[in-house]
Parts: C-alpha cells; sequence; structure tokens
C-alpha cells in the first residue's frame, strides 16, 4: 500500500502553508495526500436540559427550539469542516497534485492521527492553530501531543512555505538521530538537496565518529552533506545556526540521550520550534 503524507488542517493561517509543503513533498515523492479535518470535542453540539429552570407551561416548546438550534450548530460546524477541507483541496490542486483525499472526523486529533498513521509517510501540522494570531508565543497545543504519541515523522509547518534546498539536521548520536539521518538517505525527498549534520557540544572521538559516519551514509545516498560541531546551547546554537547559514528546513530526532534530548523533552522544545521561522520535521 502506497503510504499517504497526512496533512491536518484547521482553517487557521497556518492551513495554507501545511498543503503548499504538503504539495511540496508530494511533488517529490509520488505520494497521495490525505486531508484531515478534526472537529473537536468542544465543537460537538452538546444538548443541555433546561428542564429544571423552565416552567410546565413552556417546557416542550423551548426544550423542542434548544434541540433545533443544536441540531442546527451541528450542521454549521460540519459545514465548516467540510468547507475548510474543500479550500485544502484546492491549494493542492492548484499545485497539481490531483490524489487528494479528504476526511472529517469528530473527537480528538491525537486519536484521529492514531488511527490513520500506519498508512502514513508523514504527518504535517502547522506550528499553532486557529488561535495562531492571538497567540503568537505559543505552540499549538496539539503539536507536542501528536509528537509525543506518533510513531511517524512529523513535519511542522511554519507559517509560510518557501522553497527549500538546505537542510540542516540536529545530531547528538541518539538512536532517533542515526534514525533521521537513515530516512534522509532512503527517502526521495531529499534528492538534490543540500545536507548539513551538526551536533552542539565538544569534540571527542566518539562525536567525531558519530559525524562521519551520518556524512558517510549520506554521501552512499548521493546527497551532498557536510558536518560541524557547534558550542554553546542546543536551542540558540542550532537556531543561530539556521538564520545564519540560510536553511530552509530543520531536521531531529524527537528522542536522544545529550543534551539535545530535552529540545522534545522539556521546554526547550518549544523554545526551539517557536524560534525557528523554517519548517522542522521531528523524528522518533
Amino acid at each position: 500500500m502506497t503510504q499517504k503524507i497526512i496533512a491536518m488542517v484547521d482553517g487557521s493561517v497556518y492551513s495554507a502553508s501545511v498543503c503548499d509543503h504538503a504539495a511540496w513533498i508530494a511533488q517529490r515523492t509520488g505520494a497521495p495526500v490525505e486531508l484531515i479535518h478534526v472537529l473537536g470535542r468542544r465543537e460537538a453540539p452538546q444538548t443541555q436540559d433546561h428542564s429544571g429552570t423552565i416552567k410546565l407551561g413552556a417546557r416542550t416548546a423551548l426544550l423542542e427550539e434548544l434541540a433545533a438550534l443544536d441540531a442546527q450548530r451541528a450542521k454549521l460546524i460540519s459545514h465548516r469542516g467540510r468547507a475548510i477541507l474543500d479550500d485544502a483541496r484546492a491549494i493542492l490542486e492548484k499545485h497539481g497534485v490531483s490524489d487528494v483525499t479528504t476526511r472529517l472526523r469528530h473527537g480528538d486529533i491525537v486519536e484521529a492521527v492514531a488511527e490513520v498513521e500506519t498508512d502514513a509517510r508523514v504527518i504535517i501540522i502547522g506550528k499553532r492553530g486557529e488561535a495562531a494570531d492571538f497567540a503568537k508565543g505559543h505552540l499549538g497545543s496539539n503539536l507536542e501531543r501528536i509528537v509525543r504519541a506518533s510513531h511517524k515523522p512529523v513535519f511542522v509547518a511554519s507559517r509560510a512555505f518557501r522553497p527549500i534546498s538546505k537542510v540542516l539536521v540536529a545530531y547528538d548520536g541518539g538512536v532517533s538521530a542515526m534514525k533521521a539521518v537513515g530516512h534522509i538517505a532512503n527517502s526521495p525527498l531529499f534528492q538534490g538537496l543540500e545536507v548539513h549534520v551538526a551536533t552542539v557540544g565538544t569534540a571527542s572521538p566518539e562525536v567525531t565518529k558519530g559525524l562521519e559516519d551520518a556524512k558517510a551514509l549520506l554521501k552512499a545516498a548521493d546527497l551532498t552533506a557536510d558536518t560541524s560541531i557547534l558550542p554553546g546551547q542546543p536551542e540558540t546554537a542550532l537556531g543561530k545556526l539556521v538564520d545564519e547559514a540560510g536553511f530552509d528546513m530543520l531536521v531531529m530526532g524527537a528522542y536522544g540521550h545529550s543534551r539535545i534530548r530535552s529540545l522534545i523533552i522539556g521546554s526547550t522544545t518549544t523554545a526551539m520550534i517557536r524560534s525557528c521561522k523554517v519548517p522542522v520535521v521531528l523524528m522518533r
């Protein structure tokens, strides 16, 4: 079965970027795209029983009116979800991607991702959600939940798409970092891109060998690869390198065994993703 690109759209300002990045991945890999919009539990119709506060004479008519309003609200929310999916499909089709399916789901977004990720090659989500313009300092509340729960690469889309040619890999020698390098070497997505592998810390024989092994694996896949060792703290050193060297994407393992481990386990994760103005790909 062909693995799909799963793109989560919510109607926020990030949804167009999610679709643009999904189209870019689809064009480079030939994979189909599935667009998913999840109607959260807070959006589900909640029929309330007001009978305790209604006098008997008016009770039946008013309860019927409330039920009708609940049904109308549920219908409007569903129509909005379908409109978001239709707009997202139109963006992909504008990019020339025709193999697109849509799915409207009810419930929890992490549960929705868990149900479809078996057939997914990557899950794309916006950095922030529907309240992006009102909470610019915060990441989407579902982002870390999805990263922690998913066993597939999670592609965190930046606010706007820009052409991708240079990729930075945050490498700490851990299992997920090694897996990230292997994934890059084996994926058609990265063919023709310039890849740079960087670790944060001090040079040691172990660190140097790890970087050399990563570089050799990438070069064996005909990828242009280079390495570096950066001093300082991971979130500041890597963020500075992204900005100064003009990288278009950051790839890092979601879990590691050094200070870079805190990039996803602790508050450094949010600092890293928030400070980077480029897409971040997180791999388990």
